[in-house]
């Protein structure tokens, strides 16, 4: 049986279930990276801008290209600049991150935020950012930790396949690790490489703010729709169990990232 492929086709859909907790742990990433200004970045899975975007915010950068396969959110990135962000300065471009159109040493930073799990063939698509940066360049990446929990929405996935609804898994789970992440890293020629954790939370207004979030997630907004009435119902209720509001009503979850860094060698001439 053909396993289900996680489609991703509206940009502002996935701008609330995704694109928050992108620039949540985007944030600590680059703070952690710490790059000077004035470099020439490419953003590898760019999706919906939600990190180009960050980008622009925080690290005054010469130039910034971004490369995504879905038409659908690059549309949506395309549009953050009509209404003031700074992402309209980006270059979008649609492809494949295991064959980037660019040429070798294009770029001073290249980054895969939240996408190598996705990636079928995760050395690939680290050779070639490795293959694009300038030496001396860093290739950085940070992941939700897929098979240690750490994907924001965890829980509702544990619940929905407890019920035997078949929500896809994404290709390279497994490359999320912090361990593969350092083996991918070192066995691509870099050095200096380095992984941490990033754990962020996320606050929603109440459990009716999170439930119209996750309707719009690539993953699972299509099974939820297709439910029927009672058990639609019933997998509220065990959600709402395990997503206790404070005093206030909000509900706050937890995610963790696994982020990595390396850099090209300079070699001399």
């Amino acid at each position: 049986m053909t396993e289900p492929t996680i489609r991703f086709d509206d940009g502002a859909a996935y701008e609330r279930y995704m694109g928050t907790w992108s620039q949540l742990a985007g944030e600590t990433f680059l703070a952690w990276l710490g790059p000077k200004p004035g470099l020439r970045w490419l953003d590898v899975g760019c999706g919906n801008g939600a990190f180009t975007d960050l980008l622009f915010q925080r690290c005054a950068p010469a130039a910034v290209h971004g490369i995504d396969p879905s038409a659908a959110q690059l549309a949506f990135a395309r549009t953050r600049g009509t209404s003031g962000s700074t992402s309209g300065s980006a270059q979008f471009h649609q492809g494949d991150a295991t064959a980037l159109p660019f040429a070798d040493a294009s770029f001073d930073c290249v980054v895969m935020p939240l996408v190598i799990f996705f990636v079928p063939d995760p050395a690939k698509g680290v050779a070639e950012m490795a293959r694009v940066v300038a030496p001396g360049g860093a290739v950085t990446a940070y992941s939700w930790d897929m098979e240690g929990g750490g994907f924001p929405y965890a829980v509702l996935l544990a619940e929905m396949r407890a019920m035997g609804i078949a929500v896809p898994h994404p290709p390279s789970p497994r490359a999320s690790r912090l361990d593969v992440l350092l083996e991918l890293w070192t066995r691509a020629g870099l050095e200096h490489v380095e992984t941490r954790e990033i754990e962020v939370r996320r606050t929603f207004a109440d459990f009716d703010d999170y439930w119209t979030t996750i309707l719009g997630g690539p993953s699972v907004g299509g099974k939820l729709a297709a439910m029927g009435r009672g058990p639609l119902a019933s997998l509220m209720q065990r959600m709402r169990a395990h997503l206790l509001p404070d005093a206030g009503g909000r509900i706050t979850c937890a995610a963790r990232a696994n982020a990595v860094r390396g850099r090209r060698p300079v070699r001399s001439a």
